[in-house]
């Protein structure tokens, strides 16, 4: 789904970006509600970045990324939390693109997500670059999600990864650590020079 953000842009950066779990529901400019097996996720898109609510028999989760004022948690590359036999794992890093390049990934990644059944993106008004978009889905029992967040006056690109569930095995993890690669994702890697399109 596709949407344009009633909202003016505002010049935030991508170092403004901060991450935390477990926070309650923040307004939200336009929101998409998904039933995944023995799952629910709600996407929410915010003027600040994005909010994603997870609900399962066995617990609930609240992950955000946005632009928080007051904020002492910057965005991190990595998290792992573990509660029991339940996992978080949470990767983010940092695109730095050309003007050329920056608009052909853009358009690349809101085609891709504005065309899936599990995907939510938001323009902001004055930009067609300037976007945040979010992809959910679930696989071997785990429900993965991804993010985007565009910021083209810097010609960066954030891109977000995290999956939660059951703790894989590490007889299962493999060379891979359990991480299966999916079109599209720009977070599988922390490596800033990695910019194939998606």
């Amino acid at each position: 789904m596709l949407t344009t953000l009633n909202t003016s842009y505002t010049d935030t950066r991508a170092a403004d970006l901060a991450w935390a779990l477990g926070r309650e529901p923040l307004p939200a400019l336009a929101t998409l509600d998904l039933e995944l097996p023995d799952a629910k996720v709600q996407l929410r898109l915010l003027g600040a970045s994005h909010q994603v609510l997870l609900q399962q028999e066995r617990g609930s989760c609240s992950e955000t990324v946005a632009c928080i004022p007051g904020s002492s948690t910057p965005l991190p590359l990595g998290v792992t939390k573990r509660a029991g036999d339940w996992e978080y794992e949470f990767a983010a890093r940092v695109e730095v693109l050309t003007p050329g390049s920056f608009a052909g990934r853009a358009q690349e990644l809101l085609a891709l997500v504005s065309d899936h059944p599990h995907g939510l993106a938001g323009v902001f008004p004055g930009s067609p670059h300037a976007f945040t978009a979010m992809l959910a889905h679930r696989h071997e029992g785990q429900v993965h999600w991804r993010t985007w967040h565009a910021y083209p006056q810097d010609g960066q690109l954030v891109a977000t990864r995290t999956r939660v569930g059951a703790r894989v095995p590490a007889g299962r993890r493999g060379r891979g650590g359990g991480r299966r690669p999916v079109p599209g994702d720009g977070a599988g890697s922390t490596d800033a020079k990695r910019t194939a399109p998606a």
